[in-house]
């Protein structure tokens, strides 16, 4: 018995891996599309290793291939932090910077040598930058990474108590500010203004996968109460637990006006389990009363894990 079940937990540790790796290359060719066809074409650096390999790319007049600065890069911040990362991270990290620089290595030479796909910049960065917002969204939320930037948060926040968000937003927005100074063909007035457009581009498209990711990532994040009265507590509590997979608490009540004893159920959940368990509510006992309301964060075994760092004082 000890065996069967043994195998069975491998075998859905290796299932659940399996599709961790399908959606991180899903999420890196989406990340790919929307940078290597929507942004590149467009001479607009954004934040990241990508970045750099586009200011790396224009500044060699296209000698250095984006890829080959971004697998590089990356190579060198694994190699100095490695120390500070565990393996897992680093295998996770080995596996999405090699996806990505394929991807982008195998689209980048024909869409850099060619009209843009979308010739109007402002719609085409939007367009790439929602792409990004997704595809990070998607690679994060199934533990994925492609280095970078992530390989510094990891090294920052075991190190440090900056806040690490802050400090790579500065990051990214210095990257994008260099494109100021890549080779121009014009005086100083001419550079000032084709270059401000560029920036602005870049920042806007900061800004805006970022905001997406986030959004993304806090969909399936978000976590909802559940308050349940009915006179089918047991069975709504018992299906719950065995169906939805989710801890109910039941707790006691009494009407103010009858005076009448009864139970109420008390349950958390990530916002896609909400509605199979109003449909185990609705099946059991389609009078019960049921409140939700959004949580704005839950800590324990099944929820986020709590973690308080000591502030340095004086």
């Amino acid at each position: 018995m000890k065996e069967f079940q043994f195998w069975a937990r491998l075998r859905s540790l290796w299932q659940a891996e399996a599709k961790n790796m399908v959606a991180i290359i899903l999420g890196i060719a989406i990340y790919a599309i929307g940078f290597t066809i929507f942004i590149l074409p467009h001479h607009v650096v954004i934040g990241g290793m990508a970045g750099l390999g586009t200011l790396v790319f224009y500044a060699t007049s296209g000698l250095v291939p984006v890829a080959a600065t971004m697998y590089g890069t990356n190579i060198i911040l694994l190699a100095l932090s490695y120390k500070y990362l565990g393996k897992g991270f680093v295998f996770r990290t080995i596996f999405g910077m090699t996806v990505s620089s394929v991807f982008i290595g195998s689209l980048e030479g024909y869409f850099t040598t060619h009209p843009p796909l979308v010739a109007d910049a402002t719609l085409s960065v939007l367009l790439g930058a929602m792409l990004l917002g997704v595809a990070i969204g998607i690679y994060y939320s199934h533990h994925g990474t492609t280095g970078g930037t992530d390989i510094v948060a990891a090294v920052m926040s075991k190190l440090s108590n900056v806040s690490v968000g802050r400090v790579m937003m500065i990051v990214d927005m210095s990257i994008v500010a260099c494109s100021f100074f890549l080779p121009f063909d014009g005086d100083m007035e001419a550079r000032v203004q084709a270059r401000t457009q560029t920036i602005l581009y870049g920042w806007i498209a900061i800004f805006l996968y970022s905001y997406i990711t986030d959004k993304f990532l806090n969909e399936d994040r978000q976590t909802v109460q559940f308050i349940i009265l009915s006179d089918n507590w047991a069975q709504i509590a018992y299906r719950i637990t065995h169906e939805a997979k989710r801890g109910v608490t039941t707790l006691d009540g009494a009407g103010y006006w009858t005076g009448m004893g009864r139970k109420i159920l008390l349950v958390w959940c990530r916002k896609p389990d909400t509605y199979q368990i109003y449909q185990i509510v609705e099946e059991e006992d389609p009078a019960a009363y049921i409140t939700t309301s959004f949580v704005r964060s839950v800590y324990g075994n099944g929820f986020d894990t709590l973690r308080i760092k000591d502030k340095k004082r004086k």
